[in-house]
């Protein structure tokens, strides 16, 4: 299928590694020329070669932390026209909400909510204008199926949904769309690095925990980042015009609901 979106523009978010990575280079395949700003320069600029060599189009790399002011203007800056954005950042850690004071509370609405609708507020009016905008937020499956740990990724996340359920509909007029992507677990480094400590603190090897895992799922397996990133392709696309404010979860079945 031809997506209808060779030639725009994305700004992808967290895209050295993992969920962003595999959405930068769907959206490349598709002829998207892209903007991908991450932390580290090493491996954001391995990333943005290799999407270059393989793909053809233009890639700028940013390195930057998006949820700094200062990050986000840089993304901006190398991305003046913004047709696809898609919103990401590493979650906030695990705990007790007694352990939490404000200063974490607000360091997690500022990762996992602000960044994202500061992002939104600075391209959404230019999308209006040109109208076409395809806005992707990677949520987490959590917004669906609260993660007790997780209490603060639970909170900022579900936040940024509601904000976007309303904005979606006062925009989806100019074929601007705002929809989230739910991974639940995905092979990347940050599912591998929670399952060594899970495994640590329970005294197992971790290969016995991931087999577990998996075999916890109704697919007996983990997501590839390949999934995810074809999705969000797919929600960018010019076909996805009539998909608006939805919570796409891909987790293999183990949120367990009949809607």
């Amino acid at each position: 299928m031809d997506l209808g979106i060779a030639g725009k523009h994305a700004l992808v978010c967290a895209a050295s590694k993992g969920l962003g990575r595999a959405c930068a280079l769907s959206l490349a395949e598709n002829g998207v020329n892209l903007t991908l700003i991450a932390r580290t320069p090493g491996p954001l600029e391995e990333t943005a070669e290799e999407i270059r060599k393989a793909t053809g189009v233009t890639v700028n790399a940013v390195a930057g932390d998006i949820v700094s002011a200062e990050g986000r203007e840089k993304a901006l800056a190398a991305c003046p026209q913004v047709d696809i954005l898609v919103n990401n950042a590493g979650g906030p850690p695990p705990g007790d909400f007694r352990d939490w004071d404000r200063e974490d509370w607000i360091k997690a609405l500022d990762a996992n909510m602000l960044t994202a609708i500061e992002l939104i507020k600075a391209t959404i009016d230019p999308m209006i204008e040109r109208k076409f905008g395809r806005i992707v937020n990677i949520t987490s499956g959590s917004v669906k199926s609260p993660i007790p740990a997780l209490g603060m990724s639970n909170g900022a996340r579900a936040g940024l949904t509601g904000f976007c359920a309303g904005l979606s509909r006062q925009v989806a007029q100019h074929n601007v769309t705002i929809n989230n992507l739910l991974p639940g677990p995905f092979e990347t480094d940050r599912l591998t690095a929670n399952t060594k400590s899970a495994a640590e603190k329970a005294g197992q090897a971790f290969e016995e925990v991931w087999k577990q895992r998996q075999q916890a799922n109704p697919s007996k397996r983990f997501g590839q980042p390949r999934e995810f990133g074809e999705a969000c392709a797919f929600l960018a696309s010019a076909q996805a015009g009539y998909i608006v404010g939805q919570n796409l979860l891909l987790d293999g079945g183990a949120f367990n609901s009949t809607f």
